[in-house]
């Protein structure tokens, strides 16, 4: 009886956290602007759900973001589109195919990643708020690392034609947007998910 309370809660916090987000991937509170670029915040839910409900769960968090990601990219098409939604692709079904990796498989890397992290963290007595932080940071971080280094690896040149620059210019454009972008949204998460994490775990226990 105790297990069948615990997976139903289990699942309940779970679709709990599946409603934030796609709430904030649906909204414009899933971007913060920051002085020089917007970051995103629809990955936060997946790391903290990671933290609070483990690495499974986090896993299928990421996978909606994904999803949600993936519906966007094919009912509101920009230029990049094309590396996150299949119905987008330019090189047909193995486009198509990579896209469903990119959009959908990094993102469930977030959370299994960041579940792991933090189990990991906990076991090393590491300081609560200072684990929360770094898993926040690395959990963005694999986020923007395998999206990029994903499309680097399986979309240069598609990349290059719609940014009109040549294949070999490719590398610098996505270090560019690892560290425009990526480590200050970094830095955002680290920040959020040790402050609100802080709160949660307090109510978990």
């Amino acid at each position: 009886m105790n297990n069948k309370k615990r997976d139903t809660r289990w699942l309940a916090s779970v679709a709990l956290m599946m409603a934030v987000v796609i709430l904030l991937a649906s909204t414009p509170l899933g971007m913060i602007q920051l002085p020089v670029v917007k970051a995103t915040t629809v990955h936060i839910p997946v790391i903290l759900g990671a933290i609070l409900l483990g690495p499974l769960a986090g896993s299928i968090l990421g996978g909606v973001f994904g999803i949600c990601s993936m519906v966007s990219n094919t009912m509101a098409p920009t230029l990049l589109s094309f590396a996150f939604s299949p119905f987008m692709s330019m090189t047909g079904i193995s486009g198509a195919v990579k896209a469903v990796w990119i959009s959908v498989g990094c993102r469930i890397l977030i959370g299994f990643f960041a579940g792991w992290l933090w189990i990991l963290l906990s076991k090393c007595k590491m300081n609560r708020m200072a684990a929360l932080a770094v898993t926040g940071f690395m959990g963005s971080m694999v986020n923007t690392v395998a999206v990029m280094g994903s499309i680097y690896k399986l979309l240069a040149l598609p990349y290059a034609q719609v940014k009109n620059v040549a294949v070999d210019a490719v590398w610098g454009l996505i270090m560019a947007t690892v560290t425009a972008s990526g480590i200050p949204e970094a830095v955002v998460a680290a920040v959020l998910v040790a402050i609100i994490g802080k709160i949660m775990l307090k109510f978990i226990k």
